[in-house]
């Protein structure tokens, strides 16, 4: 998501943060490279006009050019038009009205329609505990009723029966009939699509919004249609009035050019976007935490959010209390691993933690990446349960047999068992006696330099609300956290900062991230 252009924009701005004192021409030249990169990432000409216009009026002021870090102060102007275009503050689905609230999708066809919106009725009945109604009202594409009827099935949410040969005017009335009647707190009417804007369709819209009066009327739109996209919001809202947008498959979408436009164009919020295939894979848009992650900065907030959703809370405490002990063995770390997987892999967290854009490439060069995971999980698996427990057992002939049963050969077996020792090694660090051990130690630092001090450690992620998260992501970046550049700490600053690849390392680690073998040291 944003990758090409998050790329363009952090080595512009690197070469502005460098540099003592700026000129206007500098900043000129800055603001023509910026200009380029968003037109590159097909974000619309007017909305690239009036975004640079913005910044260099803030940036040549005064005020910056004699500023103490005038380059940081540029990022800073940078970051904050970023947000104002893509809409302030994030905006959700609305449910303040009278039960059944009715949301409607719009959009063509292949946008998405129909997932998308099994997606946010699955996000509202485990979210917000919504008792939830889906409807189709596609009666002209094949088997479209049937596929939002098994979407339904799988979430254990409840679809309005087919009933054949009815109109879409006539479902939709239905619906939300049967919503009353059924004591649903939310409706969604799934409409028909076409492979192009036309007449019938609009028409075809309007009657069934005048039928059901929808509280929210949602487009849908694949971001990968870019300005298209942004052509499409425009016609649907002057024939038939929307709310709000979702945009569908961010996560191919490089350029985010859709995204960065609609806004500014339409005046619609982006209220969610989906970042994959699986019924999860639905976000809330947070122009902040956006601006934030194409800037590299990081997105802390939704890292942790999305560790709150995927961990299990009881595996950790029994994790912790192990640990506690200096325990760890090669059952823990298939854990450590799949929990990894759920959070979206190596790709998904590096790109939420400050200033760990720019690692990306180094580590697929070191052959770091996501399949890494499933062939260390399929070696434990290959195992026995006296040999996950008990490592020192394998020597060559099981090793032979395991490296048969999980496809792979003995090296990438004595890889793995080379890291789950250093991990081991780590925990007894971590879980020794003397004030606690020093995972609390340093874990208790760490809160004290984000203003958590006597708290011991981190916060229980899975009880902080959004608004104390948001309060966590500004602390950190006054510690110097979320700064372009200021990196993780521990990690030595960044670029350059990951164990093994340049710069510090974690004690214990020999060169390895946790968790993450496979980096070669440097020589």
């Amino acid at each position: 998501m944003f990758e090409n252009l998050q790329d363009r924009l952090g080595s512009i701005l690197n070469g502005l943060t460098g540099r003592g004192a700026l000129s206007e021409a500098d900043v000129s030249a800055a603001l023509r490279e910026v200009r380029r990169a968003l037109l590159e990432a097909d974000v619309a000409l007017d909305v690239v006009r009036s975004f640079t216009d913005r910044v260099r009026e803030k940036a040549v002021g005064a005020e910056i050019l004699k500023s103490i870090k005038p380059g940081q102060m540029v990022v800073k102007i940078v970051h904050d038009e970023l947000i104002e275009m893509l809409g302030g503050e994030g905006v959700g689905i609305d449910l303040h009205a009278p039960a059944p609230v009715v949301v409607m999708m719009v959009g063509l066809q292949g946008s998405g329609k129909t997932t998308t919106t099994a997606k946010i009725a699955n996000r509202l009945s485990t979210r917000e505990k919504k008792k939830v109604l889906m409807a189709s009202l596609d009666t002209r594409r094949p088997a479209a009723q049937e596929q939002l009827r098994q979407l339904g099935a799988q979430a254990s949410i409840d679809t309005l029966p087919i009933i054949a040969g009815q109109s879409p005017t006539d479902i939709a009335a239905r619906a939300v009939q049967a919503a009353r009647l059924g004591g649903h707190d939310v409706v969604i009417l799934d409409t028909a699509g076409r492979t192009h804007i036309d007449e019938p369709l609009m028409v075809e819209m309007a009657d069934i919004k005048k039928k059901s009066n929808p509280h929210e009327i949602l487009l849908v739109a694949d971001s990968l249609t870019g300005q298209d996209a942004v052509n499409l919001a425009r016609n649907f809202d002057e024939r038939v009035g929307i709310t709000g947008l979702v945009l569908t498959r961010m996560d191919g979408d490089g350029r985010g050019g859709a995204a960065l436009s609609m806004r500014a164009v339409t005046g619609k919020p982006i209220k969610l976007i989906g970042v994959g295939e699986k019924m999860s894979e639905l976000e809330e848009f947070h122009p902040r935490r956006i601006a934030d992650r194409i800037l590299g900065m990081g997105d802390i907030v939704s890292l942790v959010e999305r560790a709150a959703e995927n961990i299990d809370a009881e595996k950790a405490a029994a994790m912790a209390a192990k640990m506690a002990k200096g325990k760890f063995d090669l059952n823990d770390l298939a854990d450590q691993l799949r929990q990894m997987q759920k959070m979206g892999g190596m790709g998904g967290i590096m790109g939420m933690m400050p200033g760990m854009a720019g690692m990306k490439d180094k580590m697929a060069a070191a052959g770091l990446d996501d399949k890494l995971f499933g062939r260390q999980i399929a070696i434990i698996q290959s195992m026995t349960k006296a040999e996950r427990a008990n490592p020192d057992l394998l020597k060559h002939s099981r090793k032979k047999r395991i490296a048969a049963g999980s496809g792979t050969d003995a090296a990438a077996i004595n890889k793995l068992l080379k890291m789950h020792r250093q991990m081991a090694d780590m925990m007894k660090m971590m879980g020794g006696k003397g004030k606690g051990g020093m995972m609390k130690q340093m874990m208790g630092g760490l809160a004290g330099k984000m203003g958590l001090g006597g708290m011991g450690g981190m916060p229980d992620l899975s009880n902080i609300d959004p608004k104390q998260l948001e309060a966590l992501q500004k602390q950190a970046e006054a510690a110097g956290l979320g700064k372009p550049g200021g990196g993780m700490p521990g990690l030595g600053g960044l670029p350059g900062g990951l164990p093994g690849l340049g710069g510090a390392k974690l004690p214990g680690l020999g060169g390895g991230f946790p968790g993450l073998p496979g980096l070669p040291k440097k020589k």
